[in-house]
């Protein structure tokens, strides 16, 4: 086929399994996912002899499973067993794969071992028939969710943020159906998601997102080769809660808040401290307002299906609809550094429930009415960037809320002039629009306008600009 490779590749003991894949150009070497190998790669990029479909487990003796030692995200940090895995920094540019091609029915298992709490999303899970040694590190995208699962050969999926929490254990495998299943910790089976190829070897890919900062993969035993008989996957309704128990008492609330505990006590302490009375129907959230609010803000025209528009600025959820289908979205992309305020027009407090909100890479215009989901935590399994929160305190009519996303991404909001601190990071290297889902006793919604804080540190200066500009040093 040619000259062979250069010196500097390692020969392979005599018996191995892989052999050296030989170019006639090797500069230009290309990965398993379109990129092309540096050409003063030191790295073996090899195949395996024999492209044979997966084994079934049939008395097979399986190595330990491993993380891969060079596939992997540019914020990966590993430690020498190959076992551990941990994000250096930001929520993604973390995806890893394992070093071997599982088997059908083996259960991939990991524990949790970071948490980050002010992230949005968490672990992202699937497989991959592209062998991780002939992948570039270098062409490995930020996320695994949209990016890889775009392209032919990988298929993964968000693992539900409620789940995320340290020392949990995630176990996931596949069957020989292309079905993907997960448990956590004793929990019972759930079928994740389906359409894997199983023709060809699969790895395990796990990318180490958003609210997860650390994972350790767990020493393989016998019990671990799940047998076909023997799953019977459950809906989420029937996981053992025990096992499963939240960070909130409040089941209702998204998990998707960064650390709902630290958020409960800023409510309790910002109770003490609000200046405001709480009946929230006195003139004073107008007067704390700035003096001059730009009103170029407006509503997109794409709303849910439970929700009117009375104009370009307010909405209202129908009276007796049920409480799916009331998003709405701004009609264009925020500004760092900019405050919105949103006016609660009207509420009701025979119901329970609250506003959710939240900041998304998907412009409205791209959706039709029918891509909006029931429940609004589900966006996040969309291959967009979709970051969904809810409001802890207590609404009533009258309040004000003010949201501002700074230069580090990092979202905060503020309740009728006093900070409830920052909510959750985004990525604030795209265009991101905002949405607000109306739940519960939140019956409608205005958008007052916003007003851009050059220097968000110095806001405070003027009394005439109020707490309400709440920047993200305070």
């Amino acid at each position: 086929m040619g000259n062979s490779l250069s010196s500097s590749i390692p020969t392979f003991p005599r018996g191995s399994q892989t052999r050296l894949h030989r170019v006639h150009q090797p500069h230009h070497l290309k990965d398993s996912i379109g990129g092309t190998f540096p050409a003063s790669s030191h790295r073996c990029h090899h195949k395996q002899k024999h492209c044979m479909p997966m084994p079934q487990c049939g008395g097979l003796v399986i190595s330990p499973l491993l993380f891969h030692p060079h596939a992997k995200g540019s914020q990966i940090m590993m430690d020498t067993t190959q076992k551990a895995v941990k994000r250096q920094a930001s929520f993604c540019n973390a995806i890893t794969f394992s070093n071997r091609p599982v088997v059908i029915h083996e259960q991939v298992r990991l524990k949790i071992t970071k948490k980050q709490c002010c992230w949005s999303g968490a672990l992202r899970l699937g497989f991959t028939s592209k062998d991780p040694s002939r992948i570039n590190p270098d062409t490995l995208p930020k996320y695994a969710c949209p990016d890889l699962v775009s392209q032919s050969g990988f298929w993964a999926k968000a693992l539900p943020e409620e789940f995320a929490n340290e020392g949990n254990i995630i176990a996931f495998w596949v069957d020989k159906k292309g079905r993907v299943f997960y448990r956590v910790n004793d929990s019972g089976a759930m079928l994740f998601f389906s359409g894997v190829r199983t023709t060809e070897p699969l790895w395990a890919l796990i990318d180490v997102y958003g609210l997860t900062r650390g994972v350790e993969l767990l020493v393989l035993t016998d019990s671990d080769i799940i047998p076909p008989d023997c799953v019977r996957p459950r809906s989420f309704t029937a996981i053992p809660r025990p096992s499963l128990r939240r960070e909130t008492e409040d089941s209702r609330l998204s998990v998707s808040l960064c650390d709902l505990n630290l958020q409960e006590e800023n409510f309790q302490s910002m109770t003490a401290m609000c200046p405001i009375p709480q009946n929230s129907l006195n003139s004073q959230h107008s007067h704390l307002l700035p003096s001059q609010l730009e009103s170029d803000l407006r509503f997109h025209q794409l709303r849910g299906a439970h929700i009117k528009t009375l104009d370009d600025q307010t909405v209202a959820r129908l009276e007796h609809a049920r409480e799916e289908r009331t998003l709405v979205f701004t009609n264009r992309s925020l500004t760092i550094n900019e405050t919105i305020f949103v006016k609660i027009n009207k509420s009701n407090s025979s119901r329970s429930g609250n506003l959710s909100y939240g900041v998304t890479s998907c412009d409205p215009s791209t959706l039709r009415p029918s891509d909006l989901p029931y429940n609004p935590e589900s966006l996040v399994d969309r291959k967009e960037f979709w970051a969904v929160c809810r409001v802890l305190v207590p609404l009533q009519s009258g309040d004000i809320l003010g949201f501002v996303i700074n230069t580090e991404g990092e979202l905060h909001l503020s309740h009728n002039g006093v900070s409830t601190g920052m909510q959750v990071c985004v990525d604030c290297s795209q265009p991101l629009w905002m949405f607000f889902g109306l739940h519960g006793a939140i019956m409608q919604i205005r958008i007052l306008g916003k007003r851009f804080i050059l220097n968000p540190s110095n806001i405070y200066t003027s009394p005439a600009l109020s707490p309400l500009l709440i920047g993200p040093d305070l």
